[in-house]
């Protein structure tokens, strides 16, 4: 399991992936930034990805952002959990 990445939720859908990286550069340094747009009309889903510089950095960051208001919403961070099972599309359905 990667210790770096951090799962960002309940973001505000307007916020843009330079928004969320300068976001987080307060924390230390991050790696990458990314907003998975729906496939419907590419507006962001409201959660996205941070991958800091260390697990160190990763921890601060939860510590700094986890129920912090950004544009009048509480986001919630967390390290990242892996994919499991349930998430993966079975050829036959």
């Amino acid at each position: 399991m990667n210790e770096s990445l951090l799962y960002v939720g309940n973001l505000p859908y307007s916020i843009e992936k330079d928004d969320l990286e300068a976001i987080f550069l307060n924390a230390g340094n991050v790696l990458s930034a990314k907003l998975p747009p729906r496939q419907s009309d590419g507006r962001s889903m409201g959660f996205g990805f941070v991958e800091m510089a260390s697990n160190v950095e990763a921890k601060k960051a939860v510590e700094m952002f986890n129920n912090k208001e950004i544009r009048e919403r509480k986001i919630s961070v967390n390290l990242a959990r892996p994919r499991t099972a349930s998430f993966v599309k079975h050829s036959s359905e």
